[in-house]
């Protein structure tokens, strides 16, 4: 049985390059409506700006590993002392940076607009000021950084807040 040329040649269909559509686009609204509209084309990645593209399709960094990885110290916030701590380092928290702080932990996958922080952690319907929010995560951020935990409050254009490297984050309730 002879078998099909097309068939010899043909090698792993991992390694044969493949159509890519790339999207930048800063509003949610037309990510969205883009792909509704090359639903099934071609894979498409939608990204809101250049540099989120280029964080995703940067090479790897080689980093040369030690013999024994340190420990990676966990950020915990202690709602019973309104602090938070990070290895042998603890700050204290003003009530509203630990409930901001606590919204963004306790479900971090999330990204929070401004108008749910504000409702969340004011508890005031109808006065979401977005200068409120921004004020508490500036003084939050730099708190976070005195800490020298590698959490960190990102903003995701468009839509609102979320905190990074959450994976060791924890709130501990008395």
């Amino acid at each position: 049985m002879a078998e099909d040329e097309a068939t010899v040649n043909r090698g792993d269909p991992a390694d044969e390059p493949f159509p890519l559509l790339i999207a930048v686009t800063p509003s949610p609204a037309e990510r969205i409506r883009l792909a509704e509209l090359l639903d099934g084309i071609a894979p498409l990645l939608l990204v809101s700006d250049l540099d989120e593209l280029r964080r995703l399709i940067a090479a790897p960094q080689q980093v040369a590993t030690p013999s024994e990885p340190a420990p990676v110290a966990a950020l915990v916030i202690d709602s019973s002392r309104s602090s938070a701590r990070c290895g042998e380092r603890e700050i204290d928290l003003t009530r509203l940076e630990h409930d901001l702080l606590t919204c963004l932990i306790t479900e971090p996958a999330r990204v929070w607009s401004y108008a749910e922080l504000h409702r969340s952690v004011w508890g005031d319907e109808g006065r979401e000021r977005k200068a409120d929010v921004q004020s508490l995560v500036k003084r939050l951020r730099r708190k976070l950084h005195d800490l020298g935990t590698g959490a960190t409050i990102d903003v995701v254009r468009g839509v609102g807040l979320r905190l990074t490297d959450h994976q060791q984050a924890r709130v501990e309730r008395a």
